[in-house]
C-alpha cells in the first residue's frame, strides 16, 4: 500500500486514540490505593518544591524512580493543581505513543490493514486499556520498552550502523520510570534476536553493552542526587524494589503468585478478544497436528523459527523472553506483562484477518455477542434512568452497595454526555445486529463494524458507568467533608506498623486532602485529629493509654483502600479532648 494510504490510516487512528483515551480521563475519582499513591508523589513534589526525593504520606519515599511523577507534576503545574485528569494523562499519552508507533512499525513491514487492526486490538484489550487510563507507572514503562524495541529493530535493519540515540533515550526513560529492568529487558530481547539471525556474539555484546551503558547516564545522575538526599535509607529502598523483589526476599508481602498466574492474567487481559479466540477453537481442524516423536517436533520447530521472517521472529521473541523473565520472580502482577501485549496484538490481528477470510462466522458471532452485551447494558441504563426498580435483583451482604451503584447510574442519566454515549453504543450494536442478522457475507467492513461495537462499549463504560460506580466507591467525598471540619494543619492515621515495611496508608483520603495525613507513630503529637476505622481506634487507645479519643465525624463509608468505615476523631494526651 502506498504512503498516502498509510498516512490516511495513521491520522484516522490518531483521531480514534484521542477520542478513546483523552475525553473521559478525569471523570472517575480515585477508587483504589494504587492511583492516589502515585499521584500524591507529584503533590509532594509541588508542595515541597523538591523534584528529586520528596517525602509523601508523612514519611514515605517514592517506591519508584521519578519520571512518571515528574510528568504528572509538570502537567499539573500548567493546570494549577494535581487532578485525576493530569495524574492519568502521562499513562494515556504513553499508550497513544505506543499505539501509533506500533502502527507505523507494522504498517511498513506487514501492511496497513494488519497494523491498523493490531493497534485497535491493543487499544481495546482490557489490561492495556486499564493501564492506559490509570495513574500508574506501568503504562509509561511499557511504552518506553516497546518503542525502544521497535527502534532497536530498525537499528538492526541498518546493520547496527550509527548510534541509536532515540532508542537510548527511551531506554533511559524506562530506567527512570521503574528501574533497570526497563533497560535490560529490551536489550536482552534484541540481543537474542540478533544472535539467532547469525550476528557475531562479540559484535552484539559490545554494541549493546555500549547502548546499555549510554542509557544509564541520565538515570545515574538522578540516583546520585537522590542518594545525597536519602542516604542509606534510599539505597535500601532501591535494593528492595530491584533485587529483593526479584528474589522474593522483600520485607513485606508483594504479590507472590504461582507461574500459571501469568498465563491466566494474559488470557483475562486480552478480553474481549480471548472470547473470539475461544470460539474459533471449535472451528479448527486438529487431526494430524501432533505427529511424530518429541525429537521430530523439536526439529520442525527449529526449522519453523529459521524460516520465519524477521518481523514475526522479533515479535515472537519479544513475547517469549519477556513472559519467561517475569515467570522467574515470586512477585507477579498482571501489569508486569504489559510489554508483550502489542506483539501479541500483532499476531491476533493476523489471526482475525485469517478468520475473516476462512471462518467469517467466528468474527461475526463475536460481534453479535458484543452487540448483545451493549444492548443489554443500554437497556439497563434506560430502565434505571426512567425510575425502574432493581431491588429484587440484589441480595446478600453486598446488596446495599449494589443498590448504591444502580442509583448512581440512574442519577447519571438525563445528562447530555451520558445519554449521548449510551445512544452511540446502542446505535453501533443495533446496526450491527440489523445488518448481520440477515446478511450472510462477512468481510472487512464487518470487521470494522465489529470494532465499532467494541469501541463504543468501552467509551460508554469510561464516560458513563465507571464514573457512576466509582463515585460510590471513592473516599473523595469523605476527604472533602474532613477538609471542611479541619481546613488546615496535619491529620493523622493510625495503622499499625506505620514506620516500617510496606504499611497501609490512607492513600485516597490523603491525596484529596493535599498530602496532609501523617502516621501518628511518626510524630506522636499531644493533640490533633485522627482518621481511623473503629477497629483501628480501639487499637490506638490500647497502644497509647495516655491518650483519649472523641469521635467528630462518622462517614458511614467503607474506605476503598482498606474497606474500613472511615471516622474522624479528635485526640489529646492526658485529658479528654474539648468538644469542637
Amino acid at each position: 500500500m502506498d504512503t498516502s494510504t498509510r498516512k490516511k490510516y495513521f491520522w484516522l487512528l490518531a483521531a480514534a486514540v484521542f477520542v478513546f483515551l483523552f475525553l473521559f480521563l478525569g471523570l472517575s475519582p480515585f477508587n483504589t490505593k494504587g492511583e492516589p499513591r502515585e499521584a500524591v508523589v507529584a503533590v509532594s513534589m509541588l508542595n515541597q518544591d523538591n523534584w528529586i526525593l520528596p517525602v509523601n504520606n508523612g514519611i514515605d519515599m517514592a517506591y519508584k524512580p521519578p519520571l512518571f511523577h515528574w510528568c504528572i507534576a509538570a502537567l499539573s503545574s500548567v493546570t494549577g493543581a494535581v487532578t485525576e485528569y493530569t495524574s492519568r494523562m502521562p499513562s494515556a499519552l504513553a499508550l497513544a505513543a505506543m499505539t501509533l508507533a506500533g502502527f507505523l512499525f507494522y504498517a511498513k513491514r506487514r501492511g496497513v490493514q494488519v497494523a491498523f487492526i493490531a493497534a485497535l486490538v491493543t487499544l481495546t484489550s482490557f489490561e492495556v486499556h486499564r493501564a492506559g487510563t490509570n495513574c500508574r507507572v506501568d503504562m509509561l514503562l511499557t511504552a518506553f520498552m516497546v518503542i525502544s524495541l521497535y527502534l532497536l529493530y530498525r537499528w538492526h535493519e541498518r546493520d547496527m550502523k550509527g548510534v541509536p540515540w532515540v532508542a537510548i533515550l527511551c531506554l533511559s526513560g524506562a530506567f527512570l520510570t521503574k528501574g533497570p529492568v526497563g533497560m535490560l529487558l529490551p536489550c536482552l530481547v534484541i540481543a537474542v534476536f540478533m544472535l539467532i539471525r547469525g550476528r557475531r556474539f562479540v559484535e552484539v555484546l559490545w554494541k549493546l553493552a555500549c547502548v546499555a551503558l549510554a542509557s544509564c547516564v541520565l538515570p545515574l545522575l538522578w540516583y546520585i542526587a537522590a542518594y545525597r538526599q536519602g542516604g542509606d535509607e534510599f539505597l535500601q529502598l532501591v535494593l528492595e524494589e530491584n533485587v529483593l523483589r526479584f528474589l522474593g526476599k522483600m520485607t513485606y508481602g508483594s504479590h507472590e503468585n504461582p507461574v500459571y498466574y501469568n498465563f491466566l492474567t494474559v488470557l483475562s487481559g486480552f478480553l474481549p478478544y480471548t472470547l473470539m479466540a475461544l470460539i474459533s477453537l471449535f472451528t479448527l481442524r486438529y487431526k494430524g497436528c501432533i505427529t511424530g516423536k518429541p525429537r521430530q517436533w523439536w526439529t520442525r520447530f527449529k526449522t519453523y523459527i529459521r524460516e520465519m521472517d524477521d518481523t514475526r521472529l522479533f515479535s515472537l521473541l519479544s513475547i517469549a523472553i519477556i513472559f519467561v523473565f517475569y515467570c522467574i520472580p515470586k512477585s507477579k502482577r498482571s501489569v508486569y506483562l504489559l510489554p508483550i501485549y502489542p506483539f501479541i496484538a500483532y499476531f491476533l490481528a493476523e489471526y482475525i484477518l485469517w478468520l475473516v477470510r476462512t471462518r467469517p462466522g467466528v468474527v461475526k458471532s463475536f460481534g453479535h455477542i458484543m452487540s448483545a452485551i451493549s444492548v443489554a447494558v443500554g437497556v439497563a441504563f434506560i430502565y434505571l434512568g426512567c425510575g425502574g426498580s432493581v431491588d429484587a435483583l440484589f441480595s446478600g451482604k453486598h446488596a446495599a452497595q449494589n443498590m448504591e451503584y444502580a442509583q448512581s447510574v440512574a442519577a447519571s442519566s438525563h445528562n447530555l454526555l451520558s445519554d449521548g454515549l449510551v445512544l452511540l453504543m446502542l446505535a453501533a450494536a443495533v446496526s450491527y445486529i440489523a445488518i448481520y442478522s440477515r446478511q450472510q457475507k462477512f468481510d472487512a467492513k464487518g470487521c470494522w463494524r465489529m470494532f465499532a461495537v467494541v469501541i463504543t462499549l468501552y467509551m460508554a463504560f469510561d464516560g458513563v458507568f465507571a464514573p457512576a460506580i466509582m463515585r460510590v466507591k471513592t473516599d473523595k467525598y469523605v476527604a472533602e467533608r474532613i477538609a471542611e471540619l479541619v481546613p488546615q494543619g496535619k491529620l493523622y492515621s493510625c495503622h499499625t506498623g506505620q514506620t516500617s515495611g510496606n504499611p497501609m496508608r490512607q492513600f485516597t483520603v490523603n491525596f484529596y486532602l493535599g498530602d496532609r495525613v501523617v502516621p501518628f507513630d511518626a510524630e506522636k503529637p499531644a493533640s490533633g485529629y485522627l482518621i481511623a476505622g473503629e477497629e483501628e481506634a480501639a487499637k490506638f487507645t490500647s497502644a497509647h493509654p495516655g491518650y483519649t479519643l472523641q469521635q467528630v465525624y462518622d462517614s458511614g463509608h467503607r474506605s476503598c483502600d482498606d474497606r474500613k468505615i472511615l471516622r474522624l476523631y479528635r485526640f489529646s494526651k492526658g485529658q479528654p479532648p474539648m468538644t469542637p
